[in-house]
């Protein structure tokens, strides 16, 4: 079982929100490629290639993309810079969408894809 927190963002929060439901392929490659847009503060990569996304689905009742998502670290203290980033990339692609903090499985190097790989090289990383 994965332990959640969540971020409301948009519209208001409800007291119970509902569950996410699948989304459309060409939407989920919409969200992804904006998602993009969003760097990880510290690192400078993408938090999609850093690989800090682990699940996009869509709450239809609040009408919310559904980011479940992590860190590199649970005490990271940038959450809000990422998540106004977020908020910037998905601006005009949704009306809402919700953060769900996911802290297990944590964060590895390991999710880090390709191309994340590379930009972190091109940083002078050695990874």
């Amino acid at each position: 079982m994965s332990e959640e927190t969540t971020t409301e963002t948009g519209a208001e929060a409800t007291a119970v929100a509902a569950a996410p439901v699948s989304i459309d392929p060409d939407f989920r490659e919409q969200a992804v490629e904006a998602l993009k847009n969003v760097s990880d503060p510290e690192l400078g990569v993408n938090i999609v290639d850093l690989g800090l996304i682990y699940d996009l689905a869509y709450d239809e009742e609040n009408d919310a993309l559904v980011i479940s998502m992590t860190l590199t670290s649970a005490g990271c203290p940038l959450t809000d810079v990422i998540e106004n980033d977020i908020a910037e990339s998905l601006d005009g692609l949704v009306a809402a969408f919700r953060i769900n903090w996911v802290w297990m499985p944590p964060w590895t190097p390991a999710r880090i894809t390709d191309d994340g790989r590379e930009m972190m090289r091109a940083l002078g990383f050695n990874i």
